[in-house]
């Protein structure tokens, strides 16, 4: 039988991912062709590159964060959408999704090294990684709806589609 510690640190993994919730972050932005990645949809603000490089990077903040350093928030909203509308080659995709897949990783990692319930400020940690699953299962749901707007759902590993 599990102990409270590790049922809580695979409910912060699966959190992270959406694993069990809904198609995961990884999944969701695998197996696009790079120009699909940059292609807007009419009425939606953003592509899929922009958000996936948006997830990126509050992803690589919380790593920063939860190791104890102190990375500046952007001045504006628009400090956290990084690069272009489009990637300008496969490799810039591909790359980007490596980067998804990577710090990923690292977030898994972190809620399984330390207490949870260990606080910097007025936040735990339990709270951060809390709160980047959510951020990350948002942003994922608007992927999502744009594959599908593409004509590109679901992703390679499959996706509930009723």
């Amino acid at each position: 039988m599990a102990s409270e510690k590790e049922v809580l640190e695979n409910l912060m993994c699966r959190a992270l991912t959406g694993d069990g919730a809904h198609v995961t972050a990884e999944a969701v932005f695998s197996g696009l062709d790079w120009k699909l990645a940059g292609a807007p949809v009419d009425g939606a603000p953003h592509t899929l590159f922009q958000l996936l490089n948006h997830v990126v990077y509050w992803q690589e903040w919380a790593v920063k964060w939860l190791d104890g350093r102190r990375p500046a928030a952007p001045k504006h909203a628009s400090g956290s959408w990084p690069g272009g509308v489009s990637p300008a080659n496969r490799r810039e995709w591909e790359g980007a999704v490596s980067r998804l897949r990577k710090v990923l990783g690292e977030l898994q990692l972190r809620a399984r090294q330390e207490d949870l319930f260990a606080r910097r400020g007025k936040t735990s940690r339990v709270e951060m990684l809390r709160t980047i699953g959510s951020h990350t299962s948002y942003h994922v749901g608007q992927a999502a709806f744009l594959r599908r707007l593409l004509g590109a759902w679901p992703p390679p590993t499959g996706g509930i589609t009723w």
